[in-house]
């Protein structure tokens, strides 16, 4: 059963988002886990978990011993689960990263609050540092929900029907196309009539070309990732 360990210190955050829907109807279901750790709970001196940072700044900084203490809490099958910690000076998780993650037993997630962690926990215990957009949040706890779900909706008996997995945004990767339903027509503007034809491959070609105008024009960076995999396969 995949497995998602959370170190925070807001555990009460949680399940959030996670507990709705169909991923919720899966946590309740068993097909995946949600651990939370409270990190409140391994205070280091004068029951504090965080201190004021090296020469000088704003903020508290997360202790590597609370950190330490917290991490030991874990089994040792929980130990070797990949680790993440949300920064906006980390790399961008992509669809394939996502994917990656959903084939394996589970992850560990950092949530940074106030000024952050001290750097030796990351380092010490390799901490990859993963960005969900050029932006900054007062925590790590949204993000981490946010890539939790990503994941858990590609596991087996999650979503209904997986083919609608397989046609979203980043898979090609392109941009999903635009979607429609009834009524035929609202406000004067009128579903394209190949959506109305029954004529499935043309249905697909025109998804295909709505999709690539629609990645060329907004994503060009997206663009550029799919023609070089569509080189790479020829």
């Amino acid at each position: 059963m995949w497995q998602a360990n959370v170190f925070t210190i807001f555990p009460e955050a949680f399940p959030g988002t996670l507990g709705v829907s169909l991923i919720g109807d899966a946590l309740a279901q068993k097909k995946w886990n949600l651990n939370l750790i409270d990190l409140k709970k391994y205070p280091v001196k004068s029951d504090r978990i965080d201190s004021i940072p090296y020469g000088g700044g704003a903020g508290m900084i997360l202790s590597p011993l609370t950190f330490e203490k917290a991490f030991n809490s874990l089994s040792a099958d929980q130990k070797r689960a990949k680790r993440i910690y949300f920064s906006p000076r980390g790399r961008q998780m992509t669809q394939d990263d996502l994917q990656k993650l959903s084939q394996s037993e589970g992850a560990t997630f950092l949530c940074g609050r106030y000024e952050g962690v001290d750097q030796r926990i990351l380092d010490y215990y390799e901490f990859e540092e993963i960005s969900i957009g050029d932006f900054v949040l007062l925590g790590g706890e949204s993000a981490a929900m946010t890539i939790i779900e990503g994941i858990v909706r590609l596991l087996p008996e999650v979503v209904g029907n997986n083919e609608s997995i397989y046609t979203d945004s980043f898979q090609e990767p392109l941009l999903e196309y635009h979607q429609y339903t009834r009524p035929k027509e609202f406000h004067y503007l009128e579903v394209p009539e190949i959506l109305r034809s029954g004529d499935h491959e043309k249905i697909n070609e025109f998804r295909l070309k709505q999709s690539i105008e629609i990645t060329k024009k907004r994503r060009p960076d997206v663009w550029a990732k799919y023609i070089a995999k569509k080189l790479k396969n020829k």
